[in-house]
This record gives C-alpha cells, sequence and structure tokens, in this order.
C-alpha cells in the first residue's frame, strides 16, 4: 500500500484575485516541494507569456512572489491522498484542503481556475464561494491531446476576464 502523500501549502495573500487549483502535486514537484515542479509542465511557461515574466527563469521563491505580485494564486483541491506516481486517475482516498477559507485567505478573489478535470470534480465546492469558477486543461504534460497553442488560448481567455493579462 503507498504512503498518504500531503501536499503543498496555499500561495495566496491579500492580492489574489484568482486562484489556480490543481489537483495533487506530481512525485517531482512534492520532491522539489514546488509546484508544477515537472519540467515538461507546461503551468510556468503559459503563465510567462499571460504576465509577461519570464517565470522559468526566475528562482522558485521568486516565482512565487511575481505570481502573487500579478494576482494570481496557487493551490490544489486535495490536501492529502494516496498516489502512486503522478497521474490523476491513480488518486485514492482524497482529502480535500479548505477551499471555504479561500475567500478569508484572499479577500479580492474574483475567480477560481482548475487546473485540468480532475480539480474541477470538487468545482460545486469552490462555486459556493460566489466567484465565478473555470476550468482550464491541464498544463500538465500527461494533457498530450492539447497543444501548447491551444492550452495558452484557453488560459488567456480566463486571465483576461479576469483582468490580469500582462503587467501589473
Amino acid at each position: 500500500m503507498s504512503p498518504v502523500l500531503e501536499g503543498l501549502p496555499a500561495v495566496i495573500d491579500q492580492r489574489t484575485r484568482l486562484v489556480v487549483l490543481g489537483s495533487f502535486p506530481g512525485v517531482a514537484s512534492l520532491q522539489a516541494a514546488q509546484y508544477y515542479g515537472h519540467p515538461r509542465n507546461q503551468f510556468w511557461p503559459i503563465l510567462s507569456a499571460l504576465c509577461q515574466v519570464d517565470f522559468t527563469s526566475l528562482a522558485y521563491a521568486q516565482r512565487l512572489t511575481a505570481m502573487l505580485d500579478h494576482g494570481v494564486g496557487l493551490w490544489d483541491v486535495y490536501a492529502t491522498c494516496i498516489r502512486p506516481g503522478s497521474l490523476d486517475s491513480a488518486i485514492r482516498q482524497p482529502a480535500l484542503n479548505d477551499l471555504a477559507s479561500l475567500k478569508l485567505r484572499a479577500p479580492q478573489l474574483q475567480a477560481v481556475a482548475h487546473n485540468g478535470g480532475e480539480s474541477a470534480r470538487c468545482k460545486r465546492h469552490t462555486e459556493a464561494l460566489g466567484v465565478s469558477v473555470y476550468q482550464l486543461p491541464s498544463t500538465s504534460p500527461a494533457n498530450a491531446r492539447w497543444s501548447y497553442a491551444r492550452k495558452l488560448a484557453a488560459w488567456q481567455a480566463v486571465f483576461e476576464q479576469c483582468g490580469l493579462l500582462g503587467s501589473r
């Protein structure tokens, strides 16, 4: 039996207007203790294109600071789970993070964007927050059906609706 894994802490502050919710960190992310730590995950390149900041060249702590400066926060829907490997389809016994606390943690919150289908399974919890809720295509390398350009266009539409494109 695989051990119960613990996720990463929320990266949210008082300025956060959009929270991107993944499902649960993959093996590479847990080992690095960094969101979207797999080198082929397209989250940081997409965020770079949307915010006009080269997040990929920054140290992780600087990435988080720059992301928060742009009104974007990160978290996952699951706090713990059992999962051998990194595929969402292998998640067993997930325990939800305290998603209801998002409005307290981020008083300027306007929207939640679920990064992929597994995260979006928790939409009823985020819709209860009374903010806009979006499902975005997963930035995971496992989501090979969507090209980078197609993912970027979908993410751009949400960031545009939230007034988060380009420089702050």
